[in-house]
């Protein structure tokens, strides 16, 4: 086909009196706004449907009659002006950020993620990461944060699935019309596209720049399909999580040196950066050449920097789900940068490795992320507890749990995912205001008040829709298939309304375990044809294109589902996406989450069934560790770990068919002499209670907000005023100590007694020699706590020993006490490391002395502590 010599762009052009349409369908506003949803929606119902929920594609493709009916139809004129003005308001109104911490008029923070999941119609996600990525937008918009988003914008985003007849999965690329979206091009006043380059080898990469407006949110995208790069340039964007390892390291460059170029370019100008997986851990070193290039600094001062007003988040409980690449691949595309910062290659590809002595260690993105950060964190508290025995290694002085890895829970955005009914009764029970303070524990105490039959019919009307849904959708599968007419007749039969719902909805990888029900398939035949107490499964989700292990999974499932006794109890539903798992979370009684503990960093799915009604079984893993109150739904297991998958599967399925049989199955089925299952009810209504107010966005921003943001904000500040003055005071102090910290060491350390009384503090002094060092160079911590048979020190505590006098040259002479609390066997151990007021980062310059370092265990001396009756 001939190749166009040009480009022009045709807009739909809408009556005046609808032009508030497209400020409407361009604002993401409308994705959690049940009214704007419906106006679009009712300009034509089919179109909407077809066009994947799009209302840009609605308004470029309506028919003209249908528009000449809504300019004649006064309702809809009416509700228009409402949804417009509620928007306008939103964005004008107070918000919790300029409440509590004044209003700041541009972006101070950029949130940088792969993938972000906004709305069906916008295809540039691929599983929960970019969810919680979108919902993170949404919430920001909500709070008011003064927050900007950087992300990639790719021609064919991750795959459509469907399956073959034999249930194997298939993938498809149908390509993005970015013209037809909810996005628009960046271009300068002569509507030009403004282009940012990213330096690779040997040639710069071009990349346009996209905004989708997320509420209060802007959120940046680039594309690298633009007429100035090479074919294969051009590609660079054009799939999610695609190719092989040299697309993966070039998206990664795009994503965070092209990210902060185009920033810069659009003279936006942020404090604070927030990486959402260590996909754009690149962004420092653009960053640090910035304040190289722009004011002077030297790589050190900038790094200093940086590094203070730096986040990141890891979402992996496992080294095999972290970025690494081959030496050769890094110095191939980072060669420039070296070059500019005057680094020796090895010295930058220490800050990917574990072991800075191996040549051979490839580099890893979550280590670089973590070396060149102030602020790291996990997104559940098993998860914070895993990834800091992962990477402890980095700081092998310091305790498991004083690795600087906190955790910030995960949570979900509930007015993008609860169904409008539900809101409804929310509003009426609740009051208005769990709309705008989701996070708020005492408005969830009011679902005391809902009538037991109201929030069960409108649970029951959510499953029947879903029912409904999900023969749709499986009519559609078997005719795409060439399957006739008695299979698509069987497929309207499938499922019952009134019947017990599981699903089980998420990426088919391996350790999600999506099969562990069809270890005993006599057992779950059992389950799936009981007629007096009938229940039935929904699977749905994706593999990797390059899982064959999740792949062989879903053909298992849809092998066993196809059976002539369970065919219509158990079905899979392909191409899992944004509005199916509305349909899903919306409808279904329990949902189903069967991880191989502790490999599921946090999990949001089952959260969004929480608003909705539904209850969770699980495994004890990720977030359900700190959801699960034995009142508000079900644990499979407690909480233990195997050696021994195969092992670890066997007990966990029947444990999974235990809790099924003996207690949801029975109490679903328990009704009271209405009809209603109240016990069931009041399952949910703790469920709402408890688990609602935690387990939101709002809430998680929120923390993030008072624990990393305004913390890295007033670090930059502190570091930046004066000219970087105490930048450079604080890298000229950290040479120092590194020069001069051979020479530290405890040389005496003990105990006032060596048996004490509950209630009062026992004294501690140690001799410290500094060397060249002052006492105010450094922090002397007398660590303590009850021993375990080992005689390590378990429930830590930490308390400052003062220095009280100089007893020679570089000889001093500290005091402290150890808080005595309780009775038992105590152990004590002393450590010094470095302290200065301006350093972010405690464990920072990776040093720490101990007493008695010879001796592995840092335990130096134990006492015993009485009752004192």
């Amino acid at each position: 086909m001939p190749k166009a010599f040009d480009t022009f762009l045709i807009r739909a052009v809408l009556p005046p009196e609808l032009e508030a349409l497209r400020e409407l369908a361009f604002n993401l506003h409308w994705t959690w706004n049940f009214e704007a949803i419906e106006l679009f929606r009712q300009l034509d119902r089919d179109l909407w449907r077809a066009s994947g929920n799009n209302p840009v594609r609605v308004m470029s493709s309506i028919k003209q009659d249908k528009l000449s009916q809504a300019l004649n139809d006064e309702g809809f004129l009416a509700q228009l002006e409402r949804v417009h003005n509620n928007l306008r308001n939103y964005l004008k109104a107070p918000t919790w950020f300029e409440t509590n911490y004044n209003k700041i008029e541009s972006p101070r923070i950029a949130y940088f993620s792969m993938e972000f999941g906004l709305t069906e119609c916008l295809p540039i996600y691929s599983g929960g990461l970019g969810i919680l990525a979108g919902d993170h937008m949404k919430s920001a918009s909500e709070l008011g944060l003064p927050l900007v988003g950087v992300g990639l914008l790719y021609q064919q985003g991750f795959f459509q699935q469907y399956l073959n007849a034999d249930g194997w999965q298939q993938e498809t690329y149908p390509e993005n019309d970015f013209y037809n979206l909810p996005i628009e091009l960046i271009t300068d006043e002569n509507k030009v596209p403004i282009l940012i380059y990213v330096e690779f080898p040997g040639r710069n990469v071009y990349c346009r720049i996209w905004k989708a407006q997320v509420g209060r949110i802007p959120l940046y995208l680039l594309d690298t399909n633009t007429p100035e790069n090479s074919y294969h340039d051009r590609k660079i964007t054009y799939q999610l999580y695609g190719g092989d390892k040299e697309t993966r390291i070039q998206q990664e460059l795009i994503l965070g040196v092209g990210g902060m170029l185009a920033l810069r370019k659009l003279d936006i100008h942020v404090h604070v950066c927030h990486m959402n997986e260590g996909h754009a851990a690149f962004m420092a070193l653009e960053r640090i050449r910035r304040r190289v290039a722009k004011d002077g600094l030297s790589p050190e001062e900038a790094a200093e920097i940086v590094k203070s007003g730096t986040i990141f988040t890891t979402h992996t409980p496992v080294p095999a789900g972290i970025d690494i690449f081959h030496p050769t691949i890094v110095e191939k595309y980072l060669v420039n940068i070296f070059k500019q910062f005057g680094m020796k290659k090895s010295n930058f590809l220490a800050l990917g490795r574990f072991n800075s002595e191996n040549d051979q260690e490839s580099f890893n993105m979550a280590l670089m992320a973590l070396r060149t950060t102030s602020f790291a964190n996990g997104v559940s508290g098993l998860h914070g507890e895993v990834s800091r025995k992962m990477f402890k290694s980095i700081w092998p002085n310091v305790p498991t749990n004083e690795v600087p890895i906190g955790n910030v829970t995960n949570g979900i955005h509930t007015r993008s995912w609860i169904s409008h009914e539900m809101s409804d009764l929310f509003v009426r029970y609740l009051g208005p205001n769990w709309i705008d303070k989701p996070a708020d524990q005492t408005i969830w105490e009011r679902v005391e008040r809902i009538p037991d039959v109201e929030l069960w019919r409108i649970h029951e009307r959510r499953r029947e829709r879903l029912v409904a849904y999900t023969r749709r959708r499986l009519i559609q599968q078997l005719k795409r298939r060439g399957a006739g007419a008695k299979g698509i007749d069987a497929a309207q039969e499938s499922l019952n309304p009134e019947a017990l719902t599981i699903g089980f909805a998420r990426r088919f990888a391996t350790y999600k375990r999506a099969a562990l029900l069809l270890r005993d398939r006599d057992r779950l035949r059992k389950l799936l044809t009981n007629k007096k107490h009938p229940v039935q499964f929904i699977f749905a989700g994706k593999a990797h294109p390059l899982d064959n292990g999740g792949k062989e999974l879903i053909k298992e499932i849809v092998h066993f589902a196809r059976q002539e006794d369970v065919r219509t109890n158990i079905v899979f539903l392909e191409n899992y996406s944004i509005n199916m798992a509305r349909y899903l979370v919306q409808g279904v009684d329990l949902w189903l989450n069967t991880p191989r503990r502790p490999h599921e960093a946090s999990g949001t799915s089952g959260m969004k069934v929480v608003p909705n009604g539904g209850l969770n079984l699980s495994i004890l893993d990720g977030w359900w560790v700190e959801g699960f109150d034995y009142d508000n739904g079900w644990a499979i297991g407690a909480g233990e770990e195997y050696d021994d998958p195969n092992y670890q599967d066997e007990v966990e399925s029947k444990a999974l068919f235990d809790v099924l049989e003996n207690e949801v199955i029975p109490l679903f089925y328990k009704l009271s002499s209405d009809g209603l299952p109240r016990q069931w009810i009041a399952t949910i209504k703790q469920s709402l209670m408890k688990l609602s107010p935690v387990f939101n966005t709002n809430r998680m921003v929120m923390e993030y907000t008072k624990n990393y943001y305004l913390k890295a904000c007033k670090n930059w500040e502190n570091l930046a005023a004066d000219n970087y003055a105490k930048t450079k005071r604080l890298v000229m102090w950290k040479q120092f100590i590194r020069e001069n910290w051979n020479l530290v060491k405890i040389v005496n350390a003990g105990v006032q007694k060596k048996e004490a009384e509950v209630g009062f503090g026992l004294k501690t002094e140690a001799e410290i020699a500094l060397g060249k060092l002052g006492p105010d160079d450094v922090k002397v911590q007398i660590i303590s706590g009850p021993l375990d048979t080992d005689y390590n020190i378990i429930e830590t505590n930490m308390e400052i020993m003062k220095c009280i006098g100089q007893v020679q040259d570089d000889l001093f002479k500290y005091e402290g006490y150890i808080p005595c609390d309780e009775s038992g066997l105590f152990g004590y151990s002393l450590r010094i490391m470095p302290s200065h007021e301006d350093m972010s980062d405690q464990f920072g310059l990776e040093l720490l002395r101990w007493i008695g370092d010879e001796i592995k265990s840092p335990v130096s001396d134990n006492v015993r502590i009485n009752l004192g009756v």
